[in-house]
């Protein structure tokens, strides 16, 4: 019965996600999203179809914000937890700061799911941050992926540079062109995407080069029924009312009820103006805005800073005191009862964002049977379209927000139909049994198509004949050319001290050359053969001493693999000299390039994944350009074997002089870059765990060796634990 049964890894990584007491609005990164991926998972656990749910975040070990966020497993529910990983800085910081240490979350998460009985079958990630993650898990371990973006980077930064900032500024604050590669690598690969709308696939992924419409789907976000329901007879909450009375001379009247975070793109201050500005309005409705809990304005972020101080400032320059309620504390049980207080005083609730991919607030609202008036980029009008509940607004024309608002406010008969629509309407396209029902009908067509294949590729088969690898503790890697050879003297020290560690450190190389010529040149240089040989740059791994392939790898970085179509199209590309037949390989096409005349990589990733290519370009020496599978490189390599053998990231040490060996210097790998590497490596000084040795050739992987007292027993010891 459990193997016809989904386990699902979630990836959620950045905000504060936990399965109680929600601090929504507490900044810019925690917001809807986290809602929406808690009670995915809880909704996923219930289902008789799913054996687990693991929704994986970050473990934030900050003083300043609770200890739940620290701790390793949270219960969610039935067959639903949170799972959390530290990487990054122990303290809590905002999503744009945490890219560079995503590649070491891959390598947790890796170690993670080694340790488990049962590896997942499907990764659904969210957000671009964890869809970078989800893309490097996917590829390494065969499993599809999921993605849901939430919001979009191309996106956001087209509605920034129509406000009049600057690209470069953007750039330093939001790291756009990081999160918008991602992001098309992402789409580019994902087995699924999972939208709200039929808008946002249109209008918002229709803005990405690498998006086919025909791996989309609508599914809308669930609501909890059992949180958010009308007011009925049930009194509302004491401290919820106290907590809006307070500002309000005439409290009675119907509330204009607003709830999101302190953001500019909610464009509250516009809302502001349009109450203020028109008289109707003020005299009709009170205007209450709950915008995340402050104690101290001054203390907070500087955008949120600004919004606040703006609304303040927009509540004084219309003299709006007791007609506006800006609470400055509440806490997620008092979300449904705003919806409900609003609702018994026959308000309506108001999102006039700039832009809004979908509105999880709107279809609490709805259940809650409180009417809607919402902006019109974006999801709302779906929601509109299906409930019937509400009015369209213009984000931009104050003049049309409060014309909107009076008409959604003037009939009783018309408010009374609007309450009834949006509870009807909830409950048939809104629930959470229905967004889990379509959800998995879209995910066993993905394993259907996919699942043999894949578990073809994930079955870890040992070699035949005995190797060490089962056994031994670590694994030193390292390149062959200017690194492990140049310097017959400098070798002899590190020969005798793999001979001294032999049965407890494994020996690889990891190279460009082809098997042959590898074995050739050891053999010149009289080193032994290696327990495992990475080859061709990546792409061929072989065992010692006889050299059994490893069939599981070439099974493996075969996906997507169209060498002869890559070789036509690389045709056009100016600057690059396909090398002479013998260099070339089955998941290898190498170049000579000059590097005046070649494009950007960038250029040429982009110029292929028009063509819906996919492959690894990888630049060395200022001289050479290798094209190689997706799944394939010298770090992809090392983190299959890691995966495979069951040893951790850090319990290989690998050596190398240039560019194709900077991706195995990369996240968890003990990294050792000897002293004659060429420039290419220079951007990887300061990095997590890479050591730039003064010496060369051999003894420079010596040094690195001491450095990290590799093979020393205690430090393995403590390094694993």
């Amino acid at each position: 019965m459990n193997e016809q049964r989904i386990n699902i890894l979630m990836l959620s990584l950045h905000g504060l996600v936990r399965g109680h007491d929600l601090e929504l609005g507490r900044d810019a990164d925690t917001g809807g999203q986290v809602t929406y991926v808690v009670e995915l998972a809880r909704a996923l656990g219930r289902h008789p179809g799913v054996l687990r749910v693991d929704l994986l975040t970050r473990l934030i070990e900050d003083p300043t914000i609770s200890a739940d966020y620290a701790q390793p497993e949270e219960v969610l529910g039935l067959n639903a937890r949170i799972v959390r990983l530290p990487f990054g800085p122990r303290r809590y910081v905002r999503k744009e700061m945490l890219w560079k240490h995503l590649d070491h979350l891959v390598d947790r998460c890796l170690l993670y799911l080694r340790g488990q009985e049962k590896l997942p079958d499907i990764i659904h990630t969210h957000y671009a941050d964890a869809g970078y993650v989800g893309l490097q898990l996917s590829r390494l371990l065969g499993i599809p992926q999921i993605h849901t973006g939430h919001s979009l980077g191309r996106c956001k930064q087209q509605r920034m540079l129509a406000t009049g900032r600057k690209l470069q500024a953007l750039e330093r604050q939001f790291n756009f062109g990081q999160r918008i590669g991602a992001e098309e690598d992402v789409l580019s690969h994902a087995s699924l995407i999972v939208a709200s709308t039929r808008q946002e696939i249109v209008d918002q992924y229709g803005m990405y080069q690498n998006f086919d419409g025909q791996h989309a789907v609508v599914i809308p976000p669930g609501t909890d029924a059992s949180r958010f329901s009308p007011p009925g007879r049930r009194q509302i909450q004491t401290n919820v009312v106290h907590m809006i009375d307070r500002f309000l001379e005439h409290p009675d009247k119907p509330m204009i009820l607003a709830i999101c975070r302190p953001d500019a793109r909610k464009n509250l201050q516009r809302l502001i103006t349009a109450y203020g500005e028109n008289e109707a309005l003020r005299e009709r409705a009170n205007l209450v805005i709950v915008a995340g809990n402050r104690d101290d304005i001054r203390l907070m972020e500087e955008s949120q800073q600004q919004e606040l101080s703006g609304l303040l400032f927009a509540l004084d320059r219309y003299d709006l005191w007791g007609k506006v309620a800006i609470p400055k504390h509440h806490s997620t049980e008092d979300i449904p009862e705003f919806y409900r207080l609003a609702a018994h005083r026959r308000g309506v609730f108001v999102n006039p964002a700039l832009t809004e991919p979908f509105g999880l607030t709107l279809i609490e609202a709805a259940a809650s049977g409180l009417p809607i008036v919402a902006t019109e980029d974006g999801g709302p009008s779906d929601i509109i379209g299906n409930c019937r509940n509400g009015l369209l607004l213009n984000p931009l024309d104050t003049e049309n927000i409060a014309t909107t608002l009076n008409t959604a406010l003037g009939s009783a008969n018309v408010w009374r139909g609007w309450a009834r629509n949006g509870i009807n309407g909830v409950k048939r396209h809104y629930s959470w049994d229905a967004h889990v029902t379509k959800y998995l009908k879209s995910a066993s067509r993905v394993l259907y198509k996919e699942r043999k294949h894949l578990r073809r590729e994930l079955a870890a088969i040992l070699p035949e004949g005995k190797s060490p690898l089962p056994l031994v503790r670590q694994v030193l890697v390292s390149d062959i050319d200017n690194t492990l050879i140049g310097n017959r003297n400098a070798l002899q020290p590190l020969l005798e001290w793999l001979q001294a560690n032999a049965g407890r450190v494994a020996f690889g190389i990891a190279t460009g050359r082809d098997l042959y010529s590898a074995v050739k040149v050891l053999r010149q240089w009289r080193i032994p053969i290696p327990d495992v040989l990475i080859t061709a740059v990546g792409t061929e791994i072989n065992y010692g001493p006889d050299l059994r392939q490893d069939a599981g790898w070439a099974k493996h970085i075969r996906y997507q693999w169209r060498r002869d179509t890559l070789v036509e199209a690389l045709e056009e590309v100016p600057g690059i000299r396909l090398q002479e037949e013998e260099n070339q390989r089955e998941f290898k096409i190498s170049y000579d390039i000059l590097p005046d005349v070649m494009p950007p990589l960038k250029s040429i990733y982009a110029y292929l994944h028009a063509q819906n290519l996919h492959a690894n370009l990888i630049y060395s020496h200022q001289a050479y350009l290798d094209i190689l599978p997706a799944r394939a490189s010298k770090g992809q390599a090392i983190r299959y074997l890691a995966y495979k053998w069951g040893l951790p990231l850090n319990a290989f040490l690998v050596a190398g002089d240039s560019g194709n060996d900077a991706e195995m210097m990369i996240g968890d790998t003990l990294g050792v870059i000897v002293g004659n590497h060429s420039s290419e490596l220079m951007s990887l000084r300061g990095q997590h765990q890479v050591y730039f040795a003064g010496a060369c050739n051999a003894l420079g992987i010596m040094e690195g060796i001491d450095h990290y007292r590799f093979g020393n027993v205690s430090s393995d010891r403590e390094r694993m634990d």
